[in-house]
């Protein structure tokens, strides 16, 4: 039998982007720029994606290393204050299994002509598929890809 554990882990991401809160927020709402920046490594090749901006609905990924069980990627959006915050719940599994469960809140900041984005996550690791390092660094890569898409 597997070995279970749940690990719960709370981490904060921050960076600065030189672009107005508006155009961080439309990294997120609008689908094409996120499909150019919400997504795994390109030798993953392409992945099953699909987003729906909206609360009470939320959006997919699945994709990982050819070879490997692939990382699925689920959220439910609970509140979208455009240009101000978003907060949703999502989960991933490795293959088949529960992998982690999180709450995100991502809250855009205006700071002069800036923005400074501010995610929060509050998440359970369960049985050592992901740990909370490991998802923070991931998260790290995904923020700065969005950069060129709203500094340019």
């Amino acid at each position: 039998m597997t070995q279970r554990s749940a690990i719960h882990a709370t981490f904060v991401v921050e960076r600065v982007y030189a672009a107005s809160p508006a155009r961080v927020f439309s990294a997120f709402a609008d689908p094409e720029k996120k499909a150019k920046w919400f997504k795994g490594p390109d030798e993953w090749g392409p992945g099953d994606i699909g987003f729906d901006f909206r609360v009470g609905h939320g959006d997919h990924s699945i994709g990982g290393p050819p070879g490997d069980p692939p990382h699925r990627f689920h959220n439910r959006y609970l509140e979208i204050i455009p240009n101000t915050r978003i907060v949703y719940a999502y989960w991933m599994h490795h293959g088949d299994p529960l992998a982690s469960a999180s709450i995100a809140t991502l809250e855009f900041k205006p700071e002069g002509d800036k923005t400074r984005l501010v995610m929060t996550e509050v998440g359970t690791f369960l049985d050592g598929w992901y740990d909370a390092p490991g998802r923070e660094e991931g998260t790290r890569w995904l923020l700065e890809k969005i950069a060129p898409l709203v500094e340019g």
